[in-house]
């Protein structure tokens, strides 16, 4: 499938908005099941009873989040993806998806189906649909994807709850993402397996649902295990110890020498929530994350003081900064 790019590739079928536009009202299904047509200037989303909406926005841009070849369906899953992470870091079942891609003139239309369709299956999958977005025209693809949300009040997690005595656990496996990046670049990998490593990965949705009733403080690890630790607390005002001997490191992590596995494990990309939980509500919490198909593993303490830091081998190191930066 030729995706957009600059000039000089072949592009057979040139995407038109209002074509485009119509092509969606066709297959999403929120064509015809929506409040508002899809195409009307807004969307209405219906909210369940006593919640309120949750909303969060990412962006992923060619050369930073994905790169030039990914593909489509694959970014598309992707943007959808890291924003039900982040609905579900604060315990809310997502609602609805929304889309704006910002593409090179003469991008193939078909590009941008794929990537629509990708999105819609991973919204599918958690009770959600792509309701609507914009298109317009830019130098390189852009794809920003809001997902709205619901949550009880009283069930809303931020980062702000740990408590010194709460004990910190992650759901899933870390250093996936850091896996993938290093075998990105490593010369004589699969290449293409690493690209879409790097996009392949599953928002912990019924996960964050799950430990809503029991979490003080939850937010997903889409910059790191490392960046999460650090901003949980800051946030909260608290010391928090990782014991490295607990972290469910991935297999493919776990074979490194410790400087080349540490720099995986913490780098980034790996999507999962990172909670605390009082000792008293651990074992409710493990049972209601096992009731969902997730695993939850305690990895760490929350203490008095402040700061991030990393028990390893009898010794408490600084926590390691994160390898992944934006804007590095």
């Amino acid at each position: 499938m030729t995706a957009p790019g600059p000039a000089g590739r072949r592009r057979s079928h040139p995407i038109e908005e209002r074509a485009f536009h119509r092509w969606l009202a066709r297959t999403l299904p929120a064509g015809s099941e929506g409040l508002l047509p899809l195409g009307d200037d807004a969307a209405a989303v219906r909210l369940p009873p006593g919640t309120v909406p949750v909303v969060t926005t990412d962006a992923l841009v060619e050369g930073t989040h994905f790169l030039r070849g990914s593909p489509p369906s694959l970014i598309g899953a992707a943007a959808s993806a890291v924003s039900l992470s982040d609905v579900a870091a604060k315990g809310a079942a997502p609602l609805a998806v929304f889309l704006a891609l910002i593409l090179p003139r003469g991008s193939d239309r078909r590009w941008s189906e794929a990537l629509v369709r990708g999105a819609e299956r991973t919204a599918a999958r958690f009770g959600a649909h792509v309701l609507g977005g914009d298109t317009k025209p830019g130098p390189w693809p852009v794809v920003v994807s809001t997902v709205v949300g619901a949550a009880r009040p009283q069930r809303l997690v931020g980062r702000t709850g740990a408590r010194p005595g709460d004990l910190l656990v992650t759901t899933g496996e870390v250093g996936r993402g850091g896996v993938a990046a290093r075998d990105l670049a490593a010369p004589g990998r699969a290449r293409g397996a690493a690209v879409a490593a790097m996009l392949q990965f599953e928002p912990r949705v019924r996960e964050g649902i799950a430990l809503a009733g029991s979490a003080h403080a939850m937010l997903d690890t889409s910059d790191g295990l490392a960046e999460g630790v650090h901003l949980l607390a800051a946030a909260s005002g608290v010391r928090v110890v990782v014991d490295e001997a607990r972290l469910p490191i991935v297999a493919e992590a776990r074979r490194l020498p410790v400087r080349a596995r540490r720099a995986a494990t913490f780098y980034g990309g790996d999507y999962e929530l990172l909670a605390t939980v009082p000792p008293a509500r651990l074992a409710t919490a493990e049972r209601a994350v096992r009731r969902v198909g997730g695993r939850l593993t305690r990895i760490g303490a929350v203490t008095p003081g402040r700061g991030a830091f990393l028990s390893a081998r009898s010794k408490t190191l600084p926590m390691p900064e994160p390898g992944w930066r934006s804007f590095a």
